[in-house]
């Protein structure tokens, strides 16, 4: 009689412990590029571009996300989690985004060796990404548009309101934001592309 109430609170215990030591499950995000525009086709006669390096604050770059909370307290989501490095994601997004916008098919990001010889260099230096849950997903990057010897520098502020409740909706709004950096820059490439003779 006694063996097997030993044995019952042996299993019990093995269990209770078994379930306590499970680490809760993590989600893992990407950021999406903006939808083509209807009837819109990437042609190979658009200007040719190589986004990056893009720099991003060191706050954000890690696997977890990062909320703003409060003016000087963050929160990082453990079980929340980016599904690839945001210094890489960033790049690749943002060249996505700009071979829409100008209708390219030579759009590359920063190490693809498709880009080495684009006609413009994008470099990117975001000072501020920020994420604050029910509310927006701010983005603020100073920018360098490089043709040749050519510079052209601008400044972006980009403020996308959540359209939801949930980390779904408040990534999506990450995605927009950056997208609209990417229509700065996008307009300054063509602007210096119209002006060429």
């Amino acid at each position: 009689m006694r063996k097997p109430a030993l044995c019952l609170i042996s299993l019990v215990l093995v269990l209770s412990v078994s379930a306590c030591s499970r680490s809760p499950r993590s989600n893992f995000y990407t950021l999406v590029p903006q939808a083509l525009p209807p009837g819109q086709a990437l042609s190979a006669a658009a200007p040719s571009v190589s986004v990056g390096p893009v720099t991003i604050p060191e706050v954000v770059d890690r696997p977890q996300i990062v909320l703003r909370v409060a003016e000087n307290r963050v929160e990082v989501l453990e079980s929340h989690r980016w599904a690839e490095p945001l210094k890489s994601e960033i790049p690749r997004l943002m060249a996505q985004d700009l071979g829409r916008m100008l209708g390219s098919s030579r759009v590359s990001s920063y190490g693809q060796s498709a880009g080495a010889d684009a006609t413009y260099r994008v470099l990117v230096d975001i000072a501020r990404l920020e994420a604050v849950p029910g509310e927006a997903a701010t983005v603020q990057a100073l920018w360098t548009v490089r043709r040749g010897s050519a510079r052209i520098k601008g400044e972006s502020l980009v403020r996308q309101k959540v359209s939801g409740p949930g980390y779904d909706q408040l990534v999506s709004a990450c995605s927009r934001a950056l997208a609209g950096v990417s229509s700065d820059i996008a307009k300054a490439i063509q602007a210096d592309a119209a002006a060429l003779p």
